[in-house]
Protein backbone atom coordinates (compact mmCIF):
# COMPACT_ATOMS: atom_id res chain seq x y z
CA UNK A 1 0.00 0.00 0.00
CA UNK A 2 1.26 3.50 -0.82
CA UNK A 3 2.44 5.70 2.03
CA UNK A 4 -0.31 7.93 3.43
CA UNK A 5 -0.62 11.04 5.59
CA UNK A 6 -1.75 8.77 8.43
CA UNK A 7 1.41 6.66 8.02
CA UNK A 8 3.52 9.80 8.40
CA UNK A 9 1.60 10.74 11.55
CA UNK A 10 2.24 7.33 13.07
CA UNK A 11 5.94 7.58 12.18
CA UNK A 12 6.14 11.03 13.78
CA UNK A 13 4.55 9.73 17.00
CA UNK A 14 6.93 6.76 17.12
CA UNK A 15 9.90 9.00 16.53
CA UNK A 16 9.01 11.05 19.60
CA UNK A 17 8.54 8.06 21.88
CA UNK A 18 4.74 7.69 21.79
CA UNK A 19 3.88 4.04 22.34
CA UNK A 20 0.09 4.08 22.77
CA UNK A 21 -3.03 5.87 21.55
CA UNK A 22 -6.35 6.06 23.41
CA UNK A 23 -9.67 6.12 21.59
CA UNK A 24 -12.53 4.52 19.69
CA UNK A 25 -12.52 3.76 15.94
CA UNK A 26 -14.98 5.45 13.62
CA UNK A 27 -15.60 5.98 9.92
CA UNK A 28 -13.73 9.29 9.55
CA UNK A 29 -10.89 8.05 11.76
CA UNK A 30 -10.43 4.68 10.06
CA UNK A 31 -7.49 5.80 7.91
CA UNK A 32 -5.49 6.62 11.02
CA UNK A 33 -6.58 3.49 12.90
CA UNK A 34 -5.59 1.34 9.93
CA UNK A 35 -2.16 3.00 9.83
CA UNK A 36 -1.71 2.04 13.49
CA UNK A 37 -2.72 -1.55 12.66
CA UNK A 38 -0.31 -1.84 9.78
CA UNK A 39 2.57 -0.35 11.73
CA UNK A 40 1.92 -2.61 14.73
CA UNK A 41 4.30 -0.93 17.17
CA UNK A 42 1.91 1.54 18.88
CA UNK A 43 -0.64 0.07 21.25
CA UNK A 44 -4.31 0.84 20.64
CA UNK A 45 -6.07 1.37 23.98
CA UNK A 46 -9.72 0.76 23.16
CA UNK A 47 -12.01 2.57 25.62
CA UNK A 48 -15.83 2.61 25.67
CA UNK A 49 -16.29 6.39 25.65
CA UNK A 50 -14.04 9.06 24.16
CA UNK A 51 -14.23 11.11 27.36
CA UNK A 52 -12.42 8.25 29.06
CA UNK A 53 -9.77 8.31 26.31
CA UNK A 54 -9.00 11.94 27.12
CA UNK A 55 -8.90 11.27 30.87
CA UNK A 56 -6.62 8.28 30.34
CA UNK A 57 -4.26 10.29 28.15
CA UNK A 58 -4.21 13.05 30.78
CA UNK A 59 -3.22 10.57 33.49
CA UNK A 60 -0.59 9.00 31.24
CA UNK A 61 0.96 12.41 30.50
CA UNK A 62 0.78 13.55 34.13
CA UNK A 63 2.47 10.44 35.51
CA UNK A 64 5.13 9.97 32.83
CA UNK A 65 5.74 13.60 31.90
CA UNK A 66 5.70 12.53 28.23
CA UNK A 67 3.38 13.29 25.33
CA UNK A 68 0.16 11.24 25.37
CA UNK A 69 -2.28 10.87 22.48
CA UNK A 70 -6.04 10.42 22.20
CA UNK A 71 -8.28 10.40 19.15
CA UNK A 72 -11.92 10.83 18.19
CA UNK A 73 -13.94 10.38 15.02
CA UNK A 74 -15.87 13.29 13.52
CA UNK A 75 -18.75 15.03 15.26
CA UNK A 76 -19.85 13.23 18.44
CA UNK A 77 -16.69 11.14 18.48
CA UNK A 78 -14.41 14.08 19.14
CA UNK A 79 -16.89 16.26 21.03
CA UNK A 80 -17.07 13.44 23.61
CA UNK A 81 -13.39 14.17 24.31
CA UNK A 82 -13.96 17.67 25.59
CA UNK A 83 -14.46 17.11 29.33
CA UNK A 84 -11.30 15.03 29.61
CA UNK A 85 -9.42 17.60 27.56
CA UNK A 86 -10.44 20.41 29.90
CA UNK A 87 -9.05 18.27 32.69
CA UNK A 88 -5.76 17.74 30.84
CA UNK A 89 -5.44 21.43 29.95
CA UNK A 90 -6.07 22.60 33.50
CA UNK A 91 -3.67 20.00 34.88
CA UNK A 92 -1.04 21.37 32.45
CA UNK A 93 -0.02 18.06 30.88
CA UNK A 94 1.06 17.40 27.26
CA UNK A 95 -1.76 15.73 25.32
CA UNK A 96 -2.07 15.56 21.53
CA UNK A 97 -5.57 15.14 20.11
CA UNK A 98 -6.26 13.84 16.62
CA UNK A 99 -9.84 14.92 15.88
CA UNK A 100 -11.23 13.50 12.67
CA UNK A 101 -13.48 15.74 10.57
CA UNK A 102 -16.18 15.22 7.95
CA UNK A 103 -15.05 15.26 4.28
CA UNK A 104 -13.37 18.56 3.55
CA UNK A 105 -15.61 19.32 0.57
CA UNK A 106 -18.68 19.14 2.83
CA UNK A 107 -17.49 21.50 5.59
CA UNK A 108 -19.88 24.42 5.98
CA UNK A 109 -22.92 22.64 4.51
CA UNK A 110 -24.36 21.16 7.73
CA UNK A 111 -23.27 17.70 6.62
CA UNK A 112 -24.01 14.60 8.73
CA UNK A 113 -22.17 14.89 12.09
CA UNK A 114 -20.64 18.25 11.15
CA UNK A 115 -19.10 20.28 13.98
CA UNK A 116 -16.30 22.83 14.08
CA UNK A 117 -13.61 21.34 16.35
CA UNK A 118 -11.28 24.36 16.03
CA UNK A 119 -13.95 26.45 17.76
CA UNK A 120 -15.07 23.77 20.20
CA UNK A 121 -11.59 23.00 21.50
CA UNK A 122 -10.20 26.53 21.43
CA UNK A 123 -10.72 27.19 25.15
CA UNK A 124 -9.27 23.88 26.35
CA UNK A 125 -6.11 23.82 24.23
CA UNK A 126 -2.86 25.64 23.61
CA UNK A 127 -3.02 24.97 19.86
CA UNK A 128 -5.79 23.94 17.44
CA UNK A 129 -5.46 23.72 13.66
CA UNK A 130 -7.08 22.10 10.63
CA UNK A 131 -4.98 19.93 8.30
CA UNK A 132 -6.83 20.60 5.07
CA UNK A 133 -4.33 19.12 2.56
CA UNK A 134 -1.69 16.39 2.57
CA UNK A 135 1.00 19.02 1.94
CA UNK A 136 0.28 20.92 5.18
CA UNK A 137 0.10 17.80 7.36
CA UNK A 138 3.78 17.33 8.36
CA UNK A 139 4.28 20.98 9.31
CA UNK A 140 1.06 21.36 11.32
CA UNK A 141 1.50 17.99 13.02
CA UNK A 142 5.01 18.89 14.17
CA UNK A 143 3.87 22.28 15.46
CA UNK A 144 1.03 20.64 17.40
CA UNK A 145 3.30 18.07 19.04
CA UNK A 146 5.82 20.73 20.00
CA UNK A 147 3.11 23.05 21.35
CA UNK A 148 1.79 20.28 23.59
CA UNK A 149 5.16 19.35 25.12
CA UNK A 150 6.63 22.87 25.43
CA UNK A 151 3.50 24.63 26.68
CA UNK A 152 2.38 21.58 28.65
CA UNK A 153 -1.18 21.55 27.44
CA UNK A 154 -3.59 20.15 24.90
CA UNK A 155 -2.84 20.49 21.18
CA UNK A 156 -5.50 19.52 18.62
CA UNK A 157 -5.12 18.65 14.95
CA UNK A 158 -8.37 18.41 12.98
CA UNK A 159 -8.15 16.07 9.99
CA UNK A 160 -10.86 15.33 7.39
CA UNK A 161 -11.19 11.59 6.89
CA UNK A 162 -9.98 11.60 3.29
CA UNK A 163 -6.76 13.42 4.22
CA UNK A 164 -5.66 10.51 6.41
CA UNK A 165 -5.86 8.26 3.34
CA UNK A 166 -4.19 10.69 0.93
CA UNK A 167 -0.91 9.59 -0.60
CA UNK A 168 2.12 11.38 0.73
CA UNK A 169 5.87 11.20 0.49
CA UNK A 170 7.43 9.42 3.42
CA UNK A 171 8.34 12.13 5.96
CA UNK A 172 10.28 11.83 9.18
CA UNK A 173 10.72 14.54 11.77
CA UNK A 174 14.23 16.04 11.99
CA UNK A 175 14.52 15.11 15.69
CA UNK A 176 12.35 13.59 18.43
CA UNK A 177 10.03 16.16 19.98
CA UNK A 178 10.75 16.22 23.69
CA UNK A 179 10.30 19.03 26.19
CA UNK A 180 13.32 21.31 26.70
CA UNK A 181 14.75 21.92 30.19
CA UNK A 182 15.81 25.57 30.21
CA UNK A 183 17.26 27.44 33.16
CA UNK A 184 14.62 30.05 34.12
CA UNK A 185 14.92 32.34 37.12
CA UNK A 186 14.28 35.97 38.07
CA UNK A 187 16.85 38.71 37.64
CA UNK A 188 19.36 39.52 40.37
CA UNK A 189 17.46 42.69 41.23
CA UNK A 190 14.22 40.74 41.70
CA UNK A 191 15.94 38.08 43.78
CA UNK A 192 17.44 40.71 46.09
CA UNK A 193 14.03 42.35 46.50
CA UNK A 194 12.46 38.98 47.38
CA UNK A 195 15.22 38.25 49.89
CA UNK A 196 14.74 41.64 51.55
CA UNK A 197 11.04 41.00 52.06
CA UNK A 198 11.71 37.51 53.41
CA UNK A 199 14.54 38.63 55.68
CA UNK A 200 12.39 41.40 57.17
CA UNK A 201 10.20 38.96 59.10
CA UNK A 202 10.54 35.77 61.13
CA UNK A 203 7.08 34.50 60.22
CA UNK A 204 7.22 33.09 56.68
CA UNK A 205 4.99 30.27 55.42
CA UNK A 206 5.53 28.44 52.12
CA UNK A 207 2.53 27.37 50.02
CA UNK A 208 3.85 24.71 47.63
CA UNK A 209 2.10 23.24 44.61
CA UNK A 210 2.60 20.96 41.61
CA UNK A 211 5.12 23.35 40.09
CA UNK A 212 7.57 22.16 42.76
CA UNK A 213 7.92 18.81 40.94
CA UNK A 214 11.66 18.22 40.58
CA UNK A 215 12.44 20.94 43.13
CA UNK A 216 11.78 19.16 46.42
CA UNK A 217 15.38 19.45 47.69
CA UNK A 218 15.60 23.14 46.82
CA UNK A 219 12.30 23.96 48.55
CA UNK A 220 13.22 22.01 51.67
CA UNK A 221 16.56 23.83 51.83
CA UNK A 222 14.75 27.16 51.53
CA UNK A 223 12.26 26.16 54.25
CA UNK A 224 15.15 25.21 56.54
CA UNK A 225 16.82 28.59 56.06
CA UNK A 226 13.55 30.50 56.50
CA UNK A 227 12.34 28.31 59.40
CA UNK A 228 9.13 28.22 57.37
CA UNK A 229 6.31 25.67 57.63
CA UNK A 230 5.29 24.20 54.27
CA UNK A 231 1.60 24.06 53.42
CA UNK A 232 1.00 21.97 50.31
CA UNK A 233 -1.82 21.90 47.79
CA UNK A 234 -3.36 18.56 46.81
CA UNK A 235 -1.07 18.32 43.78
CA UNK A 236 1.86 19.13 46.06
CA UNK A 237 0.92 16.32 48.45
CA UNK A 238 2.98 13.62 46.74
CA UNK A 239 6.02 15.94 46.71
CA UNK A 240 6.09 17.25 50.28
CA UNK A 241 4.00 15.07 52.59
CA UNK A 242 6.74 12.54 53.41
CA UNK A 243 10.09 12.83 55.28
CA UNK A 244 9.53 16.55 55.73
CA UNK A 245 10.00 18.23 59.09
CA UNK A 246 8.40 21.42 57.71
CA UNK A 247 5.15 19.89 56.46
CA UNK A 248 2.02 21.16 58.23
CA UNK A 249 -0.60 19.71 55.92
CA UNK A 250 -3.06 21.12 53.40
CA UNK A 251 -5.36 24.09 53.31
CA UNK A 252 -8.35 24.75 51.07
CA UNK A 253 -11.69 22.96 50.90
CA UNK A 254 -10.01 19.56 51.26
CA UNK A 255 -7.44 20.50 53.88
CA UNK A 256 -7.47 20.92 57.62
CA UNK A 257 -6.99 23.61 60.20
CA UNK A 258 -3.20 23.47 60.55
CA UNK A 259 -2.58 24.39 56.93
CA UNK A 260 -4.95 27.33 57.06
CA UNK A 261 -3.55 28.54 60.40
CA UNK A 262 0.06 28.42 59.17
CA UNK A 263 -0.89 30.83 56.39
CA UNK A 264 -3.12 33.01 58.57
CA UNK A 265 -0.36 33.41 61.21
CA UNK A 266 2.39 34.32 58.71
CA UNK A 267 3.52 37.83 57.84
CA UNK A 268 4.86 36.67 54.46
CA UNK A 269 3.50 33.83 52.32
CA UNK A 270 5.85 32.47 49.65
CA UNK A 271 3.76 30.79 46.94
CA UNK A 272 5.86 28.32 44.96
CA UNK A 273 4.59 26.70 41.77
CA UNK A 274 0.93 26.89 42.67
CA UNK A 275 -2.19 28.29 41.05
CA UNK A 276 -4.20 27.45 44.19
CA UNK A 277 -7.70 28.72 43.26
CA UNK A 278 -9.41 29.41 46.59
CA UNK A 279 -8.89 33.04 47.52
CA UNK A 280 -10.95 32.67 50.70
CA UNK A 281 -8.09 30.56 52.11
CA UNK A 282 -5.51 33.25 51.37
CA UNK A 283 -6.30 35.85 54.05
CA UNK A 284 -5.23 39.49 53.75
CA UNK A 285 -3.70 41.92 54.45
CA UNK A 286 -0.47 40.00 54.10
CA UNK A 287 2.71 40.06 52.04
CA UNK A 288 2.45 37.53 49.21
CA UNK A 289 5.42 36.59 47.02
CA UNK A 290 4.69 34.24 44.13
CA UNK A 291 7.02 32.21 41.91
CA UNK A 292 5.61 30.71 38.72
CA UNK A 293 7.03 29.74 35.34
CA UNK A 294 4.01 31.35 33.65
CA UNK A 295 4.01 35.05 34.28
CA UNK A 296 0.33 35.35 33.42
CA UNK A 297 -0.50 33.29 36.53
CA UNK A 298 1.08 35.78 38.91
CA UNK A 299 -1.40 37.59 41.14
CA UNK A 300 -4.46 35.64 40.01
CA UNK A 301 -5.30 34.46 43.54
CA UNK A 302 -3.77 36.93 45.98
CA UNK A 303 -2.72 40.56 45.85
CA UNK A 304 1.03 40.29 45.40
CA UNK A 305 3.83 42.32 46.89
CA UNK A 306 6.17 40.67 44.40
CA UNK A 307 5.75 38.29 41.46
CA UNK A 308 8.71 36.30 40.12
CA UNK A 309 8.89 34.40 36.83
CA UNK A 310 11.00 31.25 36.94
CA UNK A 311 11.01 27.57 37.71
CA UNK A 312 10.76 26.77 41.41
CA UNK A 313 13.98 24.74 41.25
CA UNK A 314 16.08 27.50 39.71
CA UNK A 315 14.50 30.34 41.68
CA UNK A 316 14.73 28.62 45.08
CA UNK A 317 18.37 27.69 44.45
CA UNK A 318 19.25 31.27 43.49
CA UNK A 319 17.32 32.75 46.41
CA UNK A 320 18.80 30.51 49.11
CA UNK A 321 22.21 32.25 49.49
CA UNK A 322 20.46 35.59 49.98
CA UNK A 323 18.42 34.44 52.99
CA UNK A 324 19.77 35.34 56.44
CA UNK A 325 20.22 32.26 58.62
CA UNK A 326 19.58 33.69 62.07
CA UNK A 327 15.82 33.69 62.53
CA UNK A 328 13.72 32.24 65.34
CA UNK A 329 11.91 28.95 64.81
CA UNK A 330 8.92 29.93 66.97
CA UNK A 331 6.56 30.30 63.98
CA UNK A 332 7.60 26.89 62.65
CA UNK A 333 7.28 25.25 66.07
CA UNK A 334 3.80 26.71 66.58
CA UNK A 335 2.67 25.48 63.15
CA UNK A 336 4.07 22.00 63.72
CA UNK A 337 2.42 21.73 67.13
CA UNK A 338 -0.92 22.70 65.64
CA UNK A 339 -0.40 20.22 62.78
CA UNK A 340 0.26 17.37 65.21
CA UNK A 341 -2.96 18.21 67.04
CA UNK A 342 -4.99 18.48 63.83
CA UNK A 343 -3.51 15.24 62.47
CA UNK A 344 -4.34 13.42 65.69
CA UNK A 345 -7.91 14.67 65.55
CA UNK A 346 -8.38 13.45 61.99
CA UNK A 347 -6.81 10.08 62.75
CA UNK A 348 -9.24 9.53 65.63
CA UNK A 349 -12.11 9.29 63.13
CA UNK A 350 -10.42 6.81 60.78
CA UNK A 351 -11.22 3.76 62.92
CA UNK A 352 -13.68 0.90 63.07
CA UNK A 353 -16.62 2.45 64.92
CA UNK A 354 -17.54 -0.59 67.04
CA UNK A 355 -18.34 -2.51 63.82
CA UNK A 356 -21.32 -0.22 63.23
CA UNK A 357 -22.88 0.11 59.80
CA UNK A 358 -22.86 1.98 57.53
CA UNK A 359 -19.08 2.28 57.48
CA UNK A 360 -17.43 5.65 58.00
CA UNK A 361 -15.57 6.67 54.82
CA UNK A 362 -12.51 7.86 56.79
CA UNK A 363 -11.97 4.27 57.90
CA UNK A 364 -12.28 3.01 54.32
CA UNK A 365 -9.60 5.45 53.18
CA UNK A 366 -7.32 4.43 56.06
CA UNK A 367 -7.66 0.73 55.22
CA UNK A 368 -6.91 1.46 51.56
CA UNK A 369 -3.81 3.37 52.65
CA UNK A 370 -2.61 0.55 54.88
CA UNK A 371 -3.38 -2.21 52.37
CA UNK A 372 -2.12 -0.68 49.13
CA UNK A 373 1.38 -1.24 47.77
CA UNK A 374 4.20 1.07 48.76
CA UNK A 375 4.46 2.30 45.15
CA UNK A 376 0.73 2.34 44.39
CA UNK A 377 -0.81 4.96 42.12
CA UNK A 378 -4.12 6.30 43.42
CA UNK A 379 -6.77 7.90 41.22
CA UNK A 380 -9.50 9.79 43.03
CA UNK A 381 -13.03 10.81 42.06
CA UNK A 382 -14.21 14.34 42.67
CA UNK A 383 -16.65 14.57 45.57
CA UNK A 384 -16.20 13.15 49.05
CA UNK A 385 -13.58 10.53 47.97
CA UNK A 386 -11.17 13.35 47.17
CA UNK A 387 -11.56 14.67 50.74
CA UNK A 388 -10.76 11.31 52.32
CA UNK A 389 -7.84 10.80 49.93
CA UNK A 390 -6.42 14.20 50.84
CA UNK A 391 -6.62 13.47 54.54
CA UNK A 392 -5.87 9.75 54.83
CA UNK A 393 -3.72 8.54 51.93
CA UNK A 394 -0.06 8.87 52.87
CA UNK A 395 2.70 9.56 50.38
CA UNK A 396 6.23 8.14 50.67
CA UNK A 397 8.18 9.31 47.62
CA UNK A 398 7.12 6.32 45.50
CA UNK A 399 3.35 6.58 45.58
CA UNK A 400 1.55 8.84 43.11
CA UNK A 401 -1.90 10.39 43.24
CA UNK A 402 -4.09 11.62 40.35
CA UNK A 403 -7.39 13.44 40.27
CA UNK A 404 -9.34 16.17 38.55
CA UNK A 405 -8.00 18.68 41.04
CA UNK A 406 -8.29 21.78 38.83
CA UNK A 407 -11.21 20.95 36.53
CA UNK A 408 -13.15 19.22 39.30
CA UNK A 409 -15.22 16.84 37.20
CA UNK A 410 -17.00 13.68 38.27
CA UNK A 411 -16.25 10.28 36.74
CA UNK A 412 -12.48 10.72 36.39
CA UNK A 413 -11.11 7.99 38.70
CA UNK A 414 -11.56 4.86 36.56
CA UNK A 415 -10.57 6.55 33.25
CA UNK A 416 -7.50 8.06 34.93
CA UNK A 417 -6.70 4.59 36.26
CA UNK A 418 -6.80 3.19 32.72
CA UNK A 419 -4.09 5.60 31.61
CA UNK A 420 -2.08 5.01 34.78
CA UNK A 421 -2.20 1.22 34.42
CA UNK A 422 -1.26 1.29 30.74
CA UNK A 423 1.64 3.64 31.52
CA UNK A 424 2.78 1.57 34.53
CA UNK A 425 1.75 -2.04 33.85
CA UNK A 426 3.79 -3.39 36.74
CA UNK A 427 2.38 -1.11 39.43
CA UNK A 428 -0.73 -1.34 41.55
CA UNK A 429 -3.37 1.20 40.48
CA UNK A 430 -6.16 1.87 43.00
CA UNK A 431 -9.21 4.08 42.49
CA UNK A 432 -11.21 5.83 45.19
CA UNK A 433 -14.46 6.03 43.26
CA UNK A 434 -17.71 7.67 44.24
CA UNK A 435 -20.92 5.84 43.42
CA UNK A 436 -22.07 8.76 41.26
CA UNK A 437 -18.74 9.06 39.48
CA UNK A 438 -18.45 5.34 38.79
CA UNK A 439 -22.00 5.15 37.42
CA UNK A 440 -21.44 8.11 35.10
CA UNK A 441 -18.83 6.22 33.04
CA UNK A 442 -19.71 2.71 34.20
CA UNK A 443 -18.85 1.23 30.81
CA UNK A 444 -15.15 1.81 31.45
CA UNK A 445 -15.18 -1.20 33.76
CA UNK A 446 -15.51 -3.14 30.50
CA UNK A 447 -12.34 -1.43 29.28
CA UNK A 448 -10.51 -2.93 32.26
CA UNK A 449 -11.68 -6.37 31.16
CA UNK A 450 -11.07 -5.87 27.43
CA UNK A 451 -7.57 -4.45 27.94
CA UNK A 452 -6.80 -6.89 30.81
CA UNK A 453 -5.90 -4.05 33.17
CA UNK A 454 -5.59 -5.16 36.83
CA UNK A 455 -6.96 -1.90 38.26
CA UNK A 456 -8.39 -2.11 41.79
CA UNK A 457 -11.62 -0.10 42.04
CA UNK A 458 -12.88 0.85 45.51
CA UNK A 459 -16.41 2.29 45.47
CA UNK A 460 -17.66 4.54 48.28
CA UNK A 461 -21.37 3.77 47.98
CA UNK A 462 -23.47 6.13 50.10
CA UNK A 463 -26.37 6.25 47.60
CA UNK A 464 -26.06 10.00 47.22
CA UNK A 465 -24.15 12.86 45.67
CA UNK A 466 -23.08 13.61 49.21
CA UNK A 467 -20.50 16.34 48.51
CA UNK A 468 -23.32 18.21 46.77
CA UNK A 469 -25.45 17.59 49.86
CA UNK A 470 -22.78 19.15 52.07
CA UNK A 471 -22.73 22.18 49.77
CA UNK A 472 -26.52 22.42 50.04
CA UNK A 473 -26.38 22.21 53.83
CA UNK A 474 -23.81 25.01 53.98
CA UNK A 475 -26.07 27.16 51.82
CA UNK A 476 -29.15 26.46 53.95
CA UNK A 477 -30.81 24.32 51.28
CA UNK A 478 -32.77 21.15 52.03
CA UNK A 479 -31.14 18.16 50.33
CA UNK A 480 -33.14 17.26 47.25
CA UNK A 481 -32.38 15.63 43.91
CA UNK A 482 -29.16 14.07 45.19
CA UNK A 483 -30.28 10.54 46.07
CA UNK A 484 -28.90 7.71 43.93
CA UNK A 485 -30.71 4.42 43.43
CA UNK A 486 -27.68 2.21 42.94
CA UNK A 487 -27.32 -1.41 41.91
CA UNK A 488 -25.10 -3.87 43.73
CA UNK A 489 -21.90 -2.66 42.04
CA UNK A 490 -19.98 -5.76 43.06
CA UNK A 491 -22.55 -7.96 41.31
CA UNK A 492 -22.39 -5.75 38.23
CA UNK A 493 -18.60 -6.10 38.25
CA UNK A 494 -18.78 -9.87 38.56
CA UNK A 495 -21.22 -10.00 35.63
CA UNK A 496 -18.54 -8.21 33.59
CA UNK A 497 -15.86 -10.70 34.59
CA UNK A 498 -14.31 -8.58 37.35
CA UNK A 499 -13.49 -9.84 40.85
CA UNK A 500 -16.17 -8.27 43.09
CA UNK A 501 -16.78 -7.89 46.82
CA UNK A 502 -19.47 -5.95 48.70
CA UNK A 503 -18.73 -4.83 52.26
CA UNK A 504 -21.38 -3.65 54.72
CA UNK A 505 -19.60 -4.20 58.07
CA UNK A 506 -16.25 -2.72 59.14
CA UNK A 507 -14.93 -6.07 60.39
CA UNK A 508 -15.06 -7.44 56.84
CA UNK A 509 -13.37 -4.50 55.17
CA UNK A 510 -9.68 -5.28 55.49
CA UNK A 511 -9.99 -8.87 54.29
CA UNK A 512 -12.04 -7.81 51.26
CA UNK A 513 -9.46 -5.18 50.39
CA UNK A 514 -6.56 -7.61 50.78
CA UNK A 515 -8.28 -10.23 48.60
CA UNK A 516 -9.06 -7.70 45.88
CA UNK A 517 -5.58 -6.18 45.88
CA UNK A 518 -4.01 -9.64 45.65
CA UNK A 519 -6.24 -10.69 42.75
CA UNK A 520 -4.45 -11.14 39.43
CA UNK A 521 -6.72 -8.95 37.34
CA UNK A 522 -9.26 -6.15 37.69
CA UNK A 523 -11.12 -6.09 40.99
CA UNK A 524 -13.89 -4.01 42.58
CA UNK A 525 -14.67 -3.57 46.25
CA UNK A 526 -17.96 -1.84 46.98
CA UNK A 527 -18.22 -0.37 50.49
CA UNK A 528 -21.55 0.84 51.84
CA UNK A 529 -20.59 4.09 53.58
CA UNK A 530 -22.35 6.64 55.77
CA UNK A 531 -24.36 9.12 53.74
CA UNK A 532 -24.37 11.89 56.34
CA UNK A 533 -20.61 12.08 56.96
CA UNK A 534 -19.59 15.76 57.01
CA UNK A 535 -16.35 16.75 55.31
CA UNK A 536 -15.79 20.11 57.00
CA UNK A 537 -13.25 22.58 55.53
CA UNK A 538 -10.55 24.06 57.79
CA UNK A 539 -12.33 27.38 58.20
CA UNK A 540 -16.06 28.08 58.18
CA UNK A 541 -17.57 31.44 57.31
CA UNK A 542 -20.38 33.05 59.26
CA UNK A 543 -22.57 32.64 56.17
CA UNK A 544 -21.90 28.89 56.10
CA UNK A 545 -22.75 28.54 59.81
CA UNK A 546 -25.99 30.46 59.26
CA UNK A 547 -26.70 28.34 56.21
CA UNK A 548 -26.27 25.10 58.13
CA UNK A 549 -28.65 26.32 60.87
CA UNK A 550 -31.17 27.31 58.21
CA UNK A 551 -30.80 23.89 56.58
CA UNK A 552 -31.59 22.19 59.92
CA UNK A 553 -34.73 24.29 60.43
CA UNK A 554 -35.95 23.79 56.87
CA UNK A 555 -35.25 20.06 57.01
CA UNK A 556 -37.43 19.66 60.09
CA UNK A 557 -40.20 21.81 58.59
CA UNK A 558 -40.10 19.79 55.37
CA UNK A 559 -40.79 16.61 57.31
CA UNK A 560 -37.30 15.14 56.89
CA UNK A 561 -36.34 15.17 60.56
CA UNK A 562 -35.01 11.61 60.32
CA UNK A 563 -32.26 12.90 58.04
CA UNK A 564 -31.19 15.39 60.71
CA UNK A 565 -31.13 12.66 63.38
CA UNK A 566 -28.98 10.51 61.10
CA UNK A 567 -26.64 13.45 60.60
CA UNK A 568 -26.28 13.90 64.37
CA UNK A 569 -25.75 10.18 64.94
CA UNK A 570 -23.11 9.97 62.20
CA UNK A 571 -21.10 13.05 63.10
CA UNK A 572 -21.81 13.96 66.72
CA UNK A 573 -22.67 10.85 68.68
CA UNK A 574 -19.57 8.89 67.75
CA UNK A 575 -17.34 11.83 68.63
CA UNK A 576 -18.92 12.06 72.10
CA UNK A 577 -18.59 8.31 72.60
CA UNK A 578 -14.91 8.58 71.71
Amino acid sequence: MANTVADNMVAALKGSGVSRVYGLPGDSLNGFVDALRRDGSIDWVHVRHEEAAAFAAAADAALTGELAVCVGSCGPGNTHLINGLYDAQRTRVPVLVIAAQIPGAEIGGEYFQETHPQTIFAECSVYTELISTPETAPHIFEIAMRAAVERRGVAVVVVPGEVFLSRAERVTLPAPIRAASPLVRPSEVELVEAAQKLNATEKVTILAGAGCQGARDEVLALAARLKAPIVHTFRGKEIFEYDNAYDVGMTGLLGFTSGYKAIADADVVLMLGTDFPYRQFLPSPKTYIQVDLRGEHLGRRAKLSLGLVGTVRDTAAALLPLIVDDRSDSHLDSARTHYARARSGLDSFAVNDRNRSPIHPEYVARVIDETAASDAVFTVDVGSPVVWAARYLTMNGERRIMGSFNHGTMANAVPHAIGAQVAYPGRQIVTLSGDGGLAMLLGELLTLVQMDLPVKVVVFNNSALDFVEVEMKAAGIVNWGTELKNPDFSAVAEAMGIFGRRVTHPDDLRRAMEDAFAHDGPALVEVVTARQELSIPPTITVEQAKGFSLYAIRTILSGAGDELLDLIDTNVARRILR
